[in-house]
């Protein structure tokens, strides 16, 4: 079993697909990790041999930053919009939509679930009829 960065790649599947389970890569650095360790991108993750997982580990190390590196960045440059206090900032710190995107209609994956807001009900009429 193939683990590059704390990740066990897929078994069955190719290799240039398998590496974009790691946070951080994504089709156009997989294959620009595979032409530089020289891995054919077309073998079965399975298939490789345990140089060529050092070899990919290696490239990775050198010129990538993935995973917990990353992650961490992302959200540090997230919560230094928030603290400076910009648009964006406030964008995320109340979930609503970062890059200018409607939110009339069409913001539900940031926004979440629908609040249900209801209508006021009429008071019963009297039955008596007095």
């Amino acid at each position: 079993m193939a683990r590059i960065a704390g990740v066990d790649l897929p078994r069955e599947k190719r290799v240039d697909i398998g590496l974009t389970y790691i946070f951080g890569i994504g089709r156009a650095s997989a294959l620009q990790i595979l032409k530089k360790s020289g891995v054919g991108g077309a073998t079965r993750v399975k298939d490789l041999s345990e140089e060529e997982i050092v070899k990919l580990r290696e490239v990775i190390e050198r010129d990538h930053q993935v995973e917990g590196d990353l992650r961490k960045e992302v959200s540090m440059g997230i919560k230094r919009l928030v603290d400076t206090g910009t648009y964006r900032g406030l964008r995320h710190r109340k979930s609503l939509p970062v890059r200018g995107q409607r939110t009339r209609t069409n913001a539900r994956t940031r926004k979440g679930k629908r609040a249900a807001i209801g209508k006021a009900r009429k008071p019963a009429a009297p039955v008596g009829g007095a």
